[in-house]
């Protein structure tokens, strides 16, 4: 039995050793600890509240101890001697280091604000999501393969209260149950013919013993939220959503995997969009076999549509976000996508295709199949994540904002080599020209803009400075509409400061109907030196994004992915149902 991280208080562990691991010995990640939960007054649990259609995970205790122990033997072979984990971006010691560090989980606990005053508009909650692994890796570990934990910020009245939760994944909770891992990290665990077939002779075996029902998914919810249809959902792309739930106290549950009525069945994005107007959601999914990209929307009470399939995109795509207009939905096939030649030769099974050429697709977003998707090509236009897209000339143009990965080939392994900068790229819906612009040079992801413009013509953008990714060590304002005077488009900056890294950050609106950016954005930051971490309120009406609030939080928050403020309205609907 895997043993789960020990609980120390004191500072985060020490950068890893420099020394390659050995590949005869358990890989450990020894460097990395968790802490102690603060001393301070914890609220009273919430009551729970059935939800409707959804997955519950089966509890139970594995049936037999010996299978367990056989099979526990065999995946140590596995990693230490058929796959260690020989590469940086693979080594938990590496790849776990410093703030990237997992957690325990942490009760509601109250907060100090420390400067300034938390603004009215903030009633609700912030949180962010990102993957925080409750088991130590054994083997090799991706960023991307640790289990989701949620980290919330609930604010009433000014007063903030931290609490940081595990999605309960039916993957979390058999492995949990188990007290060892049980499933394969899908990022790290399947790098060479070799390692993929060995770990998938000992997922076959777990199943075979019942250790795990993959019928009930194994995915992380460790990417992002969305909240619609009255639902708030933790989400991965790799599984169906997780309803979760922010009580009044400010603990964070997790309600179940969410089917839509049955509706939903395999996997869905962990970027859907939603139409401020109508309040309707857009969705997709992509896979390794054709239809290698599927898509779907929601009405605004979260009923789902029949799916989409686009057998149009010939080969599988590493398809992470999309975008919506008014009439589109607008997707990217890029370079990026499953790559068995990499894979044979020990790399991983998602690489870059120097060959194939990106495109934009742009499909009607009522269609009930693919017949009107038009594709247009756009050489080297690579990216992992959207930020907006509008219309223009009467609906005959389509705007797209993205940033462009300008060298994909790292955009998994070497993520510290990754540059992205952000591109306004029109399309001519007739003529099937394409022009683009840079927005700015500077290395920028994690972008957002005011939520009351989604799918619509925006003027401004906050973004994430890499330094380099997967750090973030500042946000920066763009002004969009500067694009066709050929400079930089940036408007408003904060650099946090030496030793301190943040993340995404998200915007709030002082009152709903303002100007496009009155209003703050918000974001979880880490200060290497001290060893703290804090929440900030910065005004983004300001040049250099002045902080109006900031508090001092009971524990480091690690550094994760997405995040989203829900006001407190709509956490008043998750409620009882």
């Amino acid at each position: 039995m895997v043993p789960k991280p020990v609980i120390v208080t004191g500072p985060p562990p020490p950068p890893p050793v420099s020394s390659p691991p050995n590949p005869l010995l358990k890989t450990a990640v020894s460097t990395v600890k968790t802490e102690e939960k603060p001393q301070t007054t914890t609220l009273p649990p919430p009551k729970t509240n059935p939800v409707p259609s959804i997955k519950t995970t089966p509890q139970r205790k594995t049936n037999s101890w010996a299978p367990a122990l056989m099979l526990n033997t065999l995946d140590n072979i596995i990693n230490n001697f058929i796959d260690p984990p020989l590469k940086p971006s693979l080594d938990p010691r590496h790849v776990l280091s410093q703030n990237f560090a997992p957690v325990d989980e942490l009760p509601p606990t109250e907060c100090q604000v420390v400067q300034g005053a938390l603004p009215p508009c903030l009633d609700g909650a912030y949180i962010r999501n990102g993957p925080n692994p409750q088991f130590l890796p054994r083997g090799p570990y991706h960023l991307f393969d640790g289990d989701g934990m949620l980290h919330a910020l609930r604010i009433s009245q000014g007063k903030p209260t931290l609490c940081s939760r595990y999605v309960k994944t039916y993957k979390y909770t058999m492995e949990n149950d188990a007290g060892f891992p049980l499933i394969p990290n899908v990022f790290s665990g399947f790098n060479s013919l070799v390692a993929s077939a060995a770990r998938g002779s000992l997922s076959a075996a777990r199943i075979l013993t019942g250790q795990f029902n993959p019928s009930n998914g194994f995915g992380l919810a460790n990417t992002s939220l969305a909240f619609f249809g009255n639902r708030l959902f933790a989400l991965g792309e790799s599984d169906l959503p997780y309803a979760v739930n922010v009580t009044s106290n400010g603990d964070v549950e997790t309600i179940g995997r969410y089917d839509f009525n049955g509706k939903l069945t395999v996997s869905m994005t962990a970027h859907p969009k939603i139409d401020p107007d109508t309040g309707e959601c857009f969705a997709f999914r992509y896979g390794p076999i054709p239809p290698f990209l599927t898509y779907f929307r929601f009405d605004p009470n979260g009923n789902k549509y029949d799916d989409v399939p686009i057998f149009s995109m010939t080969s599988p795509s590493f398809l992470h976000d999309f975008a919506i207009t008014k009439n589109y939905a607008v997707f990217c096939d890029i370079q990026l996508g499953m790559n068995p030649l990499d894979m044979i030769a020990g790399g991983s099974p998602v690489g870059s295709v120097a060959s194939k050429v990106p495109r934009i697709g742009i499909l009607p977003r009522d269609a009930k199949d693919e017949s009107k998707m038009k594709w247009f090509d756009v050489p080297g236009f690579n990216i992992i994540h959207a930020i907006n897209a509008w219309e223009e000339d009467g609906g005959r143009t389509v705007v797209l904002l993205a940033p462009n990965i300008l060298s994909v080939e790292h955009a998994l392994e070497r993520m510290e080599l990754i540059h992205a900068m952000v591109e306004k790229v029109k399309i001519d819906l007739e003529t099937g020209m394409v022009t683009r612009q840079p927005v700015s040079a500077r290395n920028l992801d994690f972008a957002v803009v005011n939520p009351a413009f989604v799918g619509k013509k925006n003027r401004f953008v906050y973004a994430a400075v890499g330094d380099p990714m997967p750090k973030i060590s500042g946000v920066v304002k763009l002004d969009v509409s500067k694009a066709n005077e050929r400079r930089d488009c940036t408007v408003g900056c904060r650099m946090f400061g030496e030793g301190c890294y943040g993340g995404e950050p998200f915007f709030v609106a002082k009152e709903e109907g303002g100007e496009e950016d009155d209003g703050y954005l918000v974001t979880y930051v880490h200060d290497e030196r001290k060893r703290e971490s804090t929440f900030l309120v910065m005004d983004t009406k300001s040049p250099e994004l002045d902080v109006v609030a900031e508090v001092k939080l009971p524990r480091r928050v690690p550094y994760g992915f997405h995040g989203l403020f829900v006001k407190e309205s709509d956490l008043r609907k998750v409620g009882p149902l």
